[in-house]
């Protein structure tokens, strides 16, 4: 990129430290700079179109310009700006918010904590689990379980429950008392001759190996998305849920579904957990909670979970935890007018009739041969790339992913490489034709990919 002196792009590299960016690359590249947004759409400061393939970060449910959310924060900003729930404060939006919440839960749910993003909310679930086996006298049943290529936030803990190298290299993490069980990618880990079935046997196989050998009376609490997301989009085998939590119940093992990207309709139900018949004792949310027109987060969790906290605060005097923006009036007031647009508009039911034809879309393209794998459910997916036949040695890993993803910015479509995986997650109120045009650009890009690839042969 071209940088001009005193642009916002030279400004931008002058003052501003990106997440998830190459620093030291940053200083010679620039940011691609997002002015508006209208409906699936964002314009760059160039008048450049593109279809939001990512809803951003998995997350603009209802589009980037509804003005039924600008309006509710505008109102409720006029009405009361900020205020805590801190030494038995509160206020209307988080309260009806938590009741929406615990009405649309899919088990049981008793009490609904807020935090500000799904980092926070699952790090504050690790220190509630250490403080409920504390208030039951385990002590000593502290640690907890995620999986390889899981997802599940960037603070110390979370990062820590996240089973992505990068989030561990040199950060000095995992910490300890965090294990990582088999990813349930059944594309890459099972083995020749493997099935399906047998393969999620074996995924439970590993974990129930992983709790004898840790010792189950040490062994807290289960973290895993219904279906994973920055780890590659990875959709469990079938019988897989059924199986992991017949371990965890056998070991009295608590499952914590993190639902930051599934939830509020992403795989075609609100929550992950129902498409999956996944019985959480604890739900973690953002994102899409309020299509993330205002940073919020929070979790759920069942009276099994919520009673011994609540006695240990009684003992103590005080749960001592908590942020100044939980619970933000704003955010509260915006997601609950962003789940009744979600009810309102049907779009759950939109994520599964245009989530397929999303899927049968992305399976077409498998006969491409720098393709190797397509999957998904609902408004999640991804394409797995692979190199020539006979040109692997050529394509360090990620390679493949960040020259797709260069090809479909360039025309029109803003995706995300995971190594070579591309993600796709339009926004819930995509319509057919934008499924066809999203589709039309990623074989485009493909065949530009290809013809990329021969010419540098």
């Amino acid at each position: 990129m071209d940088v001009r002196p005193n642009s916002d792009e030279a400004r931008d590299i002058a003052y501003h430290f990106h997440s998830y960016t190459n620093a030291e690359a940053h200083e010679k590249i620039g940011p691609l700079i997002i002015e508006s947004g209208e409906g699936i759409h964002v314009t760059d400061s160039n008048g450049n179109r593109y279809i939001e393939g990512m809803s951003g970060l998995w997350s603009v449910a209802v589009g980037f310009n509804e003005q039924r959310l600008v309006d509710v924060a505008s109102r409720q900003m006029q009405k009361l700006p900020y205020y805590h729930n801190f030494s038995h404060r509160s206020h209307g939006p988080a309260i009806d918010l938590a009741e929406k919440l615990i009405e649309i839960a899919p088990v049981p749910m008793s009490k609904v904590f807020y935090t500000n993003s799904g980092s926070e909310a699952n790090d504050t679930i690790v220190k509630m689990v250490w403080y409920r086996s504390n208030a039951l006298g385990k002590p000593e049943k502290k640690k907890i379980i995620s999986r390889l290529r899981g997802y599940h936030g960037v603070t110390v803990a979370a990062a820590s429950m996240t089973g992505l190298p990068y989030n561990h290299k040199s950060f000095d993490l995992p910490m300890e008392g965090i294990l990582h069980t088999t990813c349930p990618h059944y594309w890459r880990e099972g083995q020749d001759g493997e099935s399906e079935e047998a393969f999620a046997s074996r995924c439970a196989q590993d974990l129930d190996d992983m709790i004898q050998s840790e010792g189950p009376e040490t062994v807290a609490a289960f973290i895993a998305e219904p279906v994973m997301g920055a780890g590659g989009v990875v959709v469990p085998p079938a019988t897989y849920w059924e199986k992991i939590q017949a371990v965890l119940a056998k070991y009295d093992i608590l499952l914590i579904a993190d639902e930051v990207i599934c939830g509020f309709g992403r795989t075609g139900n609100m929550f992950g957990s129902t498409t999956f018949d996944i019985k959480p004792d604890i739900l973690t949310m953002s994102k899409q909670i309020t299509s993330s027109y205002f940073p919020f987060s929070a979790f759920m969790i069942n009276d099994r979970v919520y009673q011994p906290i609540a006695d240990e605060s009684g003992r103590i005097g005080v749960l001592g935890h908590g942020y100044t923006g939980g619970g933000h009036p704003v955010g509260a007031a915006v997601a609950l007018e962003n789940i009744k647009i979600i009810e309102e508009r049907d779009l759950v039911a939109n994520a599964a009739e245009r989530g397929a034809e999303l899927q049968a879309g992305l399976t077409d393209l498998t006969s491409h041969p720098l393709v190797g794998e397509a999957r998904g459910i609902g408004l999640i997916g991804a394409l797995e790339l692979i190199a020539p036949e006979g040109k692997s040695g050529d394509f360090a890993p990620g390679k493949l992913g960040a020259q797709m993803n260069a090809i479909m910015l360039r025309n029109g479509l803003i995706s995300r490489n995971m190594t070579d995986a591309m993600a796709f997650c339009p926004p819930l109120i995509v319509g057919a034709n934008d499924v066809r045009e999203i589709i039309q650009i990623t074989k485009k890009s493909l065949e530009e990919l290809a013809a990329d690839i021969n010419g540098a042969a």
